[in-house]
């Protein structure tokens, strides 16, 4: 493990009493707990920012996308009506 680095942190007395029910039943420390929960918040935080920015991207292209899709759907019309007309060979 990379160098560690001590760090104190406030909590309320109930938190604490539920961490140290869970560093029994899981045979690990207090350490252990907060690095996994830590790990954890930072992990579903990342996610939600990307998925907060594919959002925002998908909103910045969608009229970009619209104008594409009604030009492409022009050109399929053009094409179809094109080969209904076209003589037979």
């Amino acid at each position: 493990m990379p160098a560690s680095k001590r760090i104190i942190v406030s909590i309320s007395e109930i938190l604490l009493s539920e961490v140290d029910s869970i560093t029994v039943l899981d045979k690990r420390n207090r350490s252990e707990i907060v690095r996994d929960a830590i790990k954890f918040y930072l992990e579903k935080r990342k996610r939600e920012i990307r998925t907060e920015q594919m959002k925002k991207g998908y909103l910045e292209m969608a009229p970009i996308n619209l104008t594409i899709a009604t030009e492409s759907m022009g050109i399929e019309e053009e094409v179809l009506v094109w080969q209904e007309y076209k003589p037979l060979e």
